[in-house]
């Protein structure tokens, strides 16, 4: 399991943008997401866009897509041609307690933390006022995790909506003549390598790891399904006993609905299957996290919720398997990226697997109000942004190079 939760309390850390350890950070990107990442080259197309948002001098947020770990950086690489300036991203608090480098740059990078088991007033304040003041774009992902779906958004957070029209007061109180807009901002990665070559290795480790001969009589996408099947039915074992019937969407539905349930009865006090499943797994995590730092719980209480987050942890994963999404396209990245999740979810980590290209896609403007309207079940500001990404998920495709 990746160390999603921190085992200390909750301290917000600031951006602190420093031009010095800006210049020199985007003199090492390009090969340390070459390395990292397989990401070769990165391009952008609407960045005059953008570009007119920041000269008509107004607070700019970027609502992007968050398919791969990497994105944060491709932007800051795909935009830095375009833009001379500096972004602020806004990221989960465990991204900074990785590595001692890390928690060093990110901050002067432009980055601050989120708390996303709890409510966060410093990082909403924070967020709001570089909105508000203009001091330079913000980037968020309003999928809330990583993906690893590039044709495939999951659920949009209303939060985002939420923190623009308060960015947007206080830009109308600093001064009437100035907004905030949202650019929604879609990343799309193609791999232009030979995929056979890429995929090979990788399958037969996950396939040693399952005691299982290679299984190279089988085409790319059969064996890739077979490992699917197999990954789910060791889970479903686990946890149900046995394996279960009907098509994949419908088990790992069951699968999920067995995971969360309990816990909800146990404490949200009933179980809440109306939810979007990510929106069931933070109400879980924000009742079961607090707690883990108070000095009377017991050591058995604490084990039994780090089990807990350890069933939540799978239930994200599980999440992240779109039901049909190797039987409706051809596409090679739909493969790799079903194998790296395999991977991922086996190791913690996925092997890069070079040459990427990535293509970033700048979005028309949305102005946002600084009031919601009444009475409409659904935001409207989150939606229009869906529907904009959904738009420049479609379009993005036409930049596979043939």
């Amino acid at each position: 399991m990746q160390q999603l939760i921190i085992d200390k309390p909750y301290r917000f850390i600031p951006s602190r943008n420093s031009r010095f350890w800006s210049a020199l950070v985007h003199l090492w990107l390009p090969g340390h997401l070459r390395k990292a990442y397989g990401i070769e080259s990165c391009e952008c197309v609407g960045a005059e866009r953008l570009r007119d948002s920041l000269n008509a001098g107004h607070g700019v947020l970027l609502a992007a897509n968050h398919c791969r770990p990497g994105d944060p950086m491709v932007i800051a690489r795909s935009l830095r041609p375009h833009v001379r300036c500096d972004f602020s991203t806004m990221a989960s608090w465990h991204i900074f307690h990785q590595s001692r480098m890390q928690s060093f740059l990110l901050p002067r990078m432009g980055g601050f933390s989120m708390y996303r088991e709890g409510m966060d007033r410093e990082s909403l304040n924070h967020a709001t006022q570089i909105l508000g003041e203009a001091r330079r774009p913000l980037v968020v992902f309003p999928e809330g995790f990583i993906t690893r779906s590039n044709d495939h958004l999951a659920n949009l957070m209303d939060g985002v909506a939420f923190m623009a029209r308060l960015g947007a007061k206080m830009a109308a109180k600093i001064d009437p003549k100035r907004k905030v807009v949202i650019h929604p901002t879609f990343l799309r990665y193609f791999f232009e390598g030979d995929l056979e070559s890429t995929l090979r290795p990788v399958l037969k480790d996950i396939e040693t790891k399952l005691t299982w001969q290679p299984q190279t009589h089988l085409s790319m996408r059969e064996r890739i399904a077979k490992l699917g099947e197999a990954l789910l039915s060791l889970k479903e074992i686990e946890y149900l006993g046995a394996t279960r019937s009907g098509s994949l969407a419908e088990r790992v539905g069951t699968l999920i609905d067995h995971l969360l349930s309990p816990l909800e009865a146990r404490w949200l006090k009933a179980p809440r299957r109306d939810k979007d499943t990510m929106e069931r797994i933070k109400a879980l995590r924000t009742a079961i996290v607090p707690d883990l730092h108070d000095e009377t719980l017991s050591e058995a209480d604490k084990t039994a919720r780090w089990r807990q987050l350890a069933d939540l942890y799978l239930v994200q994963q599980l999440h992240c398997y779109p039901g049909s999404y190797l039987d409706t396209s051809e596409s090679p990245e739909r493969l790799l990226e079903t194998v790296e999740r395999f991977e991922e979810d086996l190791t913690d980590v996925a092997r890069p697997h070079p040459p990427m290209r990535a293509v970033v896609m700048i979005g028309e403007a949305i102005e946002v109000s600084p009031e919601r309207p009444r009475g409409v079940p659904a935001d409207p500001v989150t939606l229009e942004i869906r529907q904009r990404l959904e738009s420049l998920m479609a379009q993005s495709l036409s930049h596979r190079k043939s």
